[in-house]
């Protein structure tokens, strides 16, 4: 292997790399309240989303619906959801608010740069069946 070789070999994987950029391939950011509630109602079969808060770094989301919350956080280049029940298991860090699954797999999430008094407040929607806003 020459180094003409080399170089064409490093130029196309960081082309290939700059293609996938540009088309955002990868990318699972969860970018506004509207997304969370779309990504929320694809995930979960019956779930009618009416009220989010997202974490300001576009990790992880709650979503109100019908009955439920869907806890929503990005998992590699995906976005993975769960069904909880309310009340909630909150525990307040100096980070945001982190929220307790239930499941060892899925594990806790933290909503970066949200307060416990908005997460309950989107508890309480979901419990009088109004939008959160």
């Amino acid at each position: 292997m020459d180094w003409t070789q080399i170089g064409l070999s490093v130029a196309g994987v960081l082309g290939l790399a700059l293609v996938a950029r540009w088309l955002r391939l990868g990318e699972a950011r969860i970018s506004s309240a509207a997304q969370a509630r779309e990504t929320a109602e694809q995930m979960l079969a019956g779930f009618v989303a009416h009220g989010a808060v997202i974490g300001t770094d576009g990790n992880a989301a709650l979503v109100a619906g019908n009955g439920a919350i869907a806890l929503l956080k990005r998992h590699g280049a995906k976005v993975a959801a769960r069904r909880l029940i309310a009340p909630l298991q909150l525990t307040q860090a100096i980070e945001g608010v982190r929220v307790e699954s239930g499941e060892r797999p899925f594990g806790a999430v933290l909503l970066f740069g949200v307060l416990e008094a908005d997460v309950r407040a989107l508890e309480d929607t979901v419990a009088r069946g109004t939008t959160y806003h």
